[in-house]
C-alpha cells in the first residue's frame, strides 16, 4: 500500500501541470462550465489513480515478464520459436495498449466509423508484432541497429507514396500510440533481458535500446498496408464539441465503467494467458513469485480500466473545448504560443518517459543524466506540438512537408553522426514521448483547434500530431548524443 501511495503522489504531481494549465485557461481565456470543469478534475483523479495502479502492475508483473521472456528467447536457438513468441507477445501487448485504444476510437469517431476502431487496432498490433520480432532477431543475431531501422523506415516511406492524405497522418500517429505505458516497460525489459546475455558489455548497452522504436515503425506498416487494401477515399472529418457537461456529475463515469471493464478485459486477458502458459512450459517460477507477478497483471487491468474511464468521461472533451475556443479567438500567435507551453508540460506527465530515462541513467552508470534527457525531450515535444498547430492554421503546410525533411534529418544523423548507443535511445525516446497524456489531451486539443478553423479538415489536419511528438524527440536526442560524444572525446583528449 505504501508503494501504491508513493506512485499515486508521483503520478498526481506529473498530471498536475496539465490540470493547472486548464484551470488558468478557465480563469482567463476559456471559461468552462462548472460541471465540465468538475468532471475534468474528477477524470484527472481517475487517470492519476489508474496510472499509479498501472505502473505498480508494470513493476510487479510486466517488467519481470519482459525480462524472463528475453532470457528464454536468448537461451533458445530455434528461430521458429523466437518468431512465434515475438509475434504473439507483440500482437497481444499492443492490443492492451491504452494509447492505441484512444487513438483508434478517435479515428473512428472523427471519420464517422468509416475507419472502425477494431480494424485500426488489429492492423497496428499485427505490424508492431512483426517488427518486434524483427528486432528480437536483430539482437539475437547481432545485426547493426542503424541499418535495420533505416531499412524499416525506407519501406514505410515507399508505402507512404501510395497512401491517402488522411491515412498517412494516422499511420505515423499509430507509431507513437502503439508504444505507451503498457508496451514500453515490457519491451524495454525484454530488450534488456536479451542484451544482458551478451558477453560484450558495449554491445549489451547498445542492444538495451532500440526495440521500442523498431516496434513503432511496424505500426506504420500495418496502417499503410491496410490503406492499400481498403481504399477509404476522401473523408471529411467531423468533430462534435460539447461545451456543456451532462446534468449528473458522475453520470458519464458510470456509463463508461461497464463498457471499459469488458473491453479492457478482452484486451488484457491474452497477456495473462501467455504468462500462465510460459510459467508452466518455460519459466517454472517459484509459487510465491508467480502469484506476485500474476497479481501485477491484475493491477495492470484495474489501472487500465480507471485510466480509460477518466479519459473518456472527463478528460478528452475538455481538450477539445480548449483547443476549439482558443482557435476561435482568431489569434494564431496566442494559439501557437500556448501549444508550445502545453507540449513542454505534457512530456513531464508521461509515465513511460520516467521508465526510459531511469533506464538510460542506469545502463550508462549515470554518465547520461535523466534530467538532461528529460530537458531535450521536453524541447522536442514542445516543438512538435507547435509545428502541428501551425499546420492547422496555415493551409499551405501539409503533413509530408514536416515528415519528409524530418526523417531525412533523422537518418542522416543516425547513419553518419550519432553515436551507436544514442541511436537506439533516440528512437525509443520518440516512441515513449507519445504516451497516454499526449494521445489524449494533445490530440483532443488539436482536434478542437482544427474544428474551429474554417478551412481545416479534422481528419487530415489534426492527426499527425502524435507522429510529430514521436519524430521531434528523435532529432533532439540525437543532437544530445552528438554533444555527449564530442564532450567524451574532449575529456579523452584532455587526459592524453
Amino acid at each position: 500500500m505504501h508503494v501504491l501511495w508513493h506512485k499515486f503522489k508521483e503520478v498526481l504531481i506529473a498530471v498536475a501541470p496539465v490540470v493547472v494549465f486548464v484551470i488558468i485557461l478557465n480563469l482567463t481565456l476559456v471559461p468552462l462550465s462548472g460541471m465540465l470543469l468538475l468532471q475534468f478534475l474528477i477524470g484527472s483523479l481517475f487517470i492519476a489513480a489508474g496510472l499509479a495502479i498501472l505502473l505498480l502492475g508494470v513493476d510487479v508483473g510486466i517488467l519481470p515478464l519482459g525480462g524472463n521472456l528475453g532470457t528464454v528467447l536468448v537461451k533458445s536457438n530455434k528461430l521458429w520459436f523466437i518468431i512465434a513468441v515475438g509475434l504473439i507477445v507483440g500482437l497481444f501487448i499492443n492490443l492492451a495498449e491504452p494509447d492505441m485504444a484512444v487513438l483508434a476510437s478517435e479515428v473512428s469517431a472523427v471519420s464517422g466509423n468509416v475507419i472502425p476502431a477494431f480494424i485500426i487496432r488489429m492492423v497496428v498490433a499485427g505490424g508492431a508484432g512483426t517488427l518486434l520480432t524483427v528486432g528480437i532477431i536483430r539482437i539475437v543475431k547481432g545485426f547493426p541497429y542503424r541499418k535495420v531501422i533505416a531499412f524499416a523506415y525506407a519501406i514505410a516511406f515507399l508505402l507512404a507514396i501510395f497512401a491517402s492524405s488522411d491515412m498517412l497522418a494516422i499511420a505515423f500517429d499509430s507509431s507513437g500510440a502503439a508504444t505507451g505505458a503498457v508496451t514500453v516497460p515490457l519491451v524495454l525489459a525484454l530488450s534488456a533481458g536479451l542484451a544482458s546475455r551478451k558477453k560484450d558489455s558495449l554491445s549489451a548497452e547498445e542492444d538495451s535500446f532500440g526495440l521500442v522504436g523498431l516496434m513503432a515503425s511496424g505500426a506504420i506498416f500495418g496502417v499503410l498496408i491496410m490503406n492499400l487494401v481498403i481504399k477509404t477515399g476522401d473523408i471529411d472529418g467531423i468533430l462534435e464539441i460539447h461545451h456543456a457537461a451532462s446534468d449528473s456529475i458522475f453520470g458519464p463515469f458510470l456509463v463508461e465503467m461497464p463498457k471499459v471493464a469488458v473491453e479492457t478485459l478482452i484486451a488484457t486477458l491474452p497477456i495473462i494467458v501467455i504468462f500462465v502458459i510460459f510459467q508452466y512450459t518455460k519459466l517454472h517460477l517459484h509459487a510465491a513469485v508467480f502469484r506476485r507477478q500474476f497479481l501485477g497483471l491484475i493491477y495492470m487491468y484495474i489501472g487500465l480500466v480507471l485510466f480509460f474511464i477518466g479519459v473518456n468521461a472527463g478528460f478528452m472533451n475538455v481538450g477539445n473545448v480548449i483547443g476549439h475556443d482558443l482557435a476561435m479567438y482568431d489569434n494564431n500567435a496566442l494559439l501557437i504560443g500556448l501549444a508550445f507551453v502545453l507540449g513542454f508540460l505534457i512530456v513531464l506527465t508521461e509515465p513511460a518517459v520516467y521508465v526510459l530515462t531511469h533506464q538510460i541513467e542506469n545502463v550508462t552508470n549515470g554518465y547520461i543524466k535523466r534530467k538532461t534527457v528529460l530537458s531535450f525531450l521536453a524541447i522536442g515535444v514542445a516543438s512538435a506540438v507547435t509545428l502541428s498547430i501551425l499546420r492547422i492554421v496555415v493551409p499551405d503546410i501539409q503533413f509530408w512537408h514536416y515528415l519528409l525533411p524530418g526523417f531525412v534529418l533523422v537518418f542522416v544523423m543516425a547513419l553518419f553522426f550519432t553515436p551507436k548507443m544514442f541511436i537506439g535511445i533516440a528512437f525509443d525516446s520518440g516512441a515513449v514521448a507519445s504516451g497516454p497524456m499526449s494521445v489524449t489531451f494533445i490530440l483532443a486539443f488539436s482536434q478542437g483547434a482544427s474544428e474551429a478553423v474554417e478551412y481545416s479538415n479534422v481528419l487530415v489536419d489534426s492527426f499527425g500530431i502524435i507522429a510529430m511528438v514521436t519524430m521531434m524527440p528523435v532529432i533532439a536526442l540525437q543532437i544530445l548524443g552528438i554533444i555527449y560524444e564530442r564532450k567524451r572525446r574532449g575529456e579523452h583528449n584532455g587526459r592524453i
